[in-house]
């Protein structure tokens, strides 16, 4: 068992700048919503709403928090690959994941994602392999941001959040 469970899968690292792993990071975020539907299926409503860990989201909250963030970097990218560098708005996750909506059902959050993915796979797989790093945002915090780094970023992201899910289902024994 990882000794930080806020990184059960590590933490994230550049991925290199070619096209065989651009080909591999698009299937990892096409295969995320199977997989994270995979990975809250049969859940019970007491069990989403169990933390991951002392002091994180519940399993409901992340599952919200996935195709909010993952609709926030379709939109980058999209930003990006029309415009020079564009300065793109943060969000405040932690907040979002307090509004009234991260407390539905997750059906409607698991269907966004399945849409959302659709599209945003087939702009990825459309992209030249020199725009993965021509194209970039400039983060306000985190300065700029080409899309080979968030490309890695949200496949990373989505395997970090299915393996909140599946650790906690191990360790409850669910």
């Amino acid at each position: 068992m990882p000794t930080d469970l806020r990184f059960p899968i590590g933490t994230y690292t550049l991925p290199d700048a070619d096209p065989a792993t651009y080909a591999r990071l698009i299937d990892e975020i096409e295969r995320l919503p199977r997989e994270f539907r995979a990975a809250v299926e049969g859940l019970t409503d007491a069990q989403l709403d169990t933390p991951y860990r002392d002091g994180g989201w519940t399993v409901r909250q992340v599952a919200h928090h996935v195709p909010d963030s993952h609709m926030n970097a379709y939109v980058r990218f999209k930003l990006a690959l029309t415009e020079d560098t564009p300065r793109i708005k943060p969000y405040d996750e932690a907040r979002w994941a307090e509004l009234a909506d991260a407390r539905l059902p997750i059906a409607p959050s698991l269907a966004l994602l399945d849409a959302l993915h659709v599209r945003w796979v087939t702009l990825l797989r459309a992209m030249a392999p020199e725009d993965f790093e021509r194209r970039a945002y400039d983060h306000p915090e985190n300065g700029r941001t080409t899309l080979r780094a968030a490309l890695g970023l949200y496949a990373w992201h989505g395997k970090h959040h299915t393996a909140h899910v599946t650790g906690l289902r191990e360790r409850m024994r669910w």
